[in-house]
Order: C-alpha cells, then sequence, then structure tokens
C-alpha cells in the first residue's frame, strides 16, 4: 500500500530539476548555433538566385530592344566625352532606354531624355524603385543627393533619396573612362549589333552587378552608377583608376570594375542571354577577354 509521503515522493520525481532544464537550453542553443549558418546560407543562395533572374529579365529586354532598333542601347547618351561621376550632362543611361521592355513602360513615358537624367522634370521617375534593378542582397537601395538643376527650383534643392541600380554595362576590357569607341557593347553613344560581337555573345559580358557606393548617381545616370570596366570583382582595382591627366572641378573620371555582395563573386548576364556567376578569383586576363566584344583571341573551355 502507498503511502501519502511516498505519493508525494512520486510526484515530485516527475518534473525537472534546474540542472536538467539547463542541459535542454544548452543543447538547444547548441543545435541553433548549428542551424543559423545553414539558414542563413540557403537565404543567400535564394537571394542570388533572384539576382541572377533580375539578370535574365535585363537580358531579355536587351535582346528585345536589338530586335526592335537593331541595335544594343547605347551605353550612355551625351554630347560628348569623357563622362564624369557628376550630377551635370545628359547622362542618359542604358538602363532609362530598355525600361519599355522590361514592363516599365509608364516610368519610361515620364521620363524627359532631351532634358537629361538629373533635369527637375525628371524627379518624379528618378525617385522610382525598378524592381529589376537592384539585387535582393543590396542592404542599402539608394543614395541621398541634391538635384543639380535651376537654383530658383525648392525641389531640386533639398537632400532627396534616389535609388540606385545594383547592375552596370561593361563599357571596356581594361580601366577606361567613360567615352565612345570602347571595346565592351556598352559605352557612350555606343551602336552595338549582334553581328559586332564576332568573339560570340556567349564570351561576352553585357551586364554586372555593382554594389553600393556613395558617389553613386541613382538608376537613370549613364556615369559609373551604370557603366563598368572588366577589371578584378571585388578588388581595391574595382574602385581605382589611374589619375586624371587634366583635373577639373567637374569630377574624376573613375569608373573601376564590378562589385556585389554574394561572397566569392559576382552574377553577370552575357550578350547571349545566358547568367553565370564569376568567381573574384577569375583570372584578369581572362576577365578582360570576356569584357572585349571583338579581340579575337580563343578562350579555353574550362577556365570559366
Amino acid at each position: 500500500m502507498y503511502t501519502s509521503h511516498s505519493r508525494r515522493r512520486i510526484h515530485s520525481s516527475a518534473g525537472f530539476t534546474l540542472v536538467e532544464l539547463l542541459v535542454v537550453i544548452a543543447i538547444i542553443g547548441v543545435l541553433i548555433g548549428l542551424l543559423l549558418p545553414a539558414v542563413q546560407s540557403a537565404r543567400e543562395a535564394a537571394r542570388r538566385c533572384s539576382c541572377a533572374n533580375n539578370l535574365v529579365q535585363m537580358g531579355l529586354g536587351m535582346h528585345q530592344y536589338e530586335f526592335a532598333n537593331e541595335s544594343f542601347p547605347s551605353g550612355v547618351i551625351d554630347d560628348e566625352g569623357p563622362i564624369r561621376n557628376e550630377p551635370m550632362g545628359r547622362h542618359v543611361s542604358w538602363t532609362v532606354q530598355i525600361l519599355p521592355f522590361i514592363e516599365q513602360v509608364n516610368v519610361s513615358r515620364h521620363i524627359d531624355r532631351e532634358a537629361g537624367a538629373y533635369a527637375s522634370v525628371n524627379i518624379p521617375p528618378r525617385k522610382q524603385y525598378i524592381p529589376t534593378y537592384i539585387c535582393p542582397s543590396e542592404p542599402r537601395a539608394s543614395v541621398e543627393m541634391m538635384s543639380s538643376d535651376s537654383a530658383s527650383d525648392d525641389q531640386s534643392q533639398i537632400p532627396q533619396e534616389f535609388p540606385i541600380s545594383s547592375y552596370a554595362g561593361c563599357q571596356n576590357d581594361v580601366e577606361a573612362s567613360i567615352d565612345g569607341d570602347r571595346n565592351g557593347i556598352l559605352f557612350l553613344n555606343s551602336d552595338v549589333r549582334f553581328e559586332d560581337l564576332t568573339d560570340g555573345s556567349s564570351q561576352t559580358l553585357l551586364i554586372g552587378e555593382v554594389r553600393h557606393e556613395e558617389t553613386l548617381l541613382g538608376w537613370p545616370s549613364g556615369t559609373r552608377s551604370t557603366l563598368r570596366n572588366a577589371v578584378d570583382i571585388n578588388s581595391i582595382s574595382s574602385y581605382r583608376s589611374e589619375p586624371d591627366p587634366e583635373p577639373s572641378p567637374l569630377g574624376p573620371l573613375n569608373v573601376g570594375g564590378f562589385s556585389s555582395n554574394h561572397p566569392g563573386g559576382c552574377n553577370f548576364v552575357f550578350a547571349d542571354g545566358s547568367v553565370r556567376f564569376l568567381s573574384e578569383a577569375i583570372e584578369p586576363e581572362l576577365l578582360r577577354q570576356l569584357g572585349h566584344r571583338a579581340d579575337g583571341e580563343l578562350l579555353e573551355g574550362d577556365r570559366l
């Protein structure tokens, strides 16, 4: 027969002791610590895949533009070069020109291309976030800047947030200012056709990633904000160029290379529409060859 004392003893032994509870908490903490990197890795993989899809959409837009106009869009439309990284000039980027071909017809209708990228009339469309132009891994998708238009326009004289582009066209195979007669596909007043890609469209860079920098001027700007050179990925040389031999108050000629927030490299879309992730450890000479549309050199098939 059980006594009341024995029943109480049996009942009290059914709970957790403090030591057992601490052990369980410690085990849960260890499991969370083990799973968290895997969860973060899975999320980054999803973001990278979404980024690649953005490039697919831009590649399709480029192809549709080329079909309609018999050439790729100009990297930037302006009266003369070299293009400086300052909000002065027309600077109408390829990102503006392909808007109707990436389901952004309404934004395109509100842009006055003749007035230029920074004109007050274009402030409303410049403030529009274009989802296709933003990498999901980009923690900050805008920059604060002043419009450089008329001093009598109050709206253009206050600090405002302008969305950036996480992507830039390839304008040259080596570090060079944005100007005409470059070796890429998208440069100043360019008019490149598929038949001009004698190295093959599958071996020619079209668009790659760029991460946020305070010097960017927004997604419609045909400066280094949306044009880059095929120099080292994610390295200091991506942000460095030769000194300007003729310094000007209009700003530097620095262009730099591609960069991203993805570990290990960048996503690129090639001229044939294919998207590839190129390692930041890619051989500089190979990257240079990919940035040139017609150098006539052979690529080794296993080097990409």
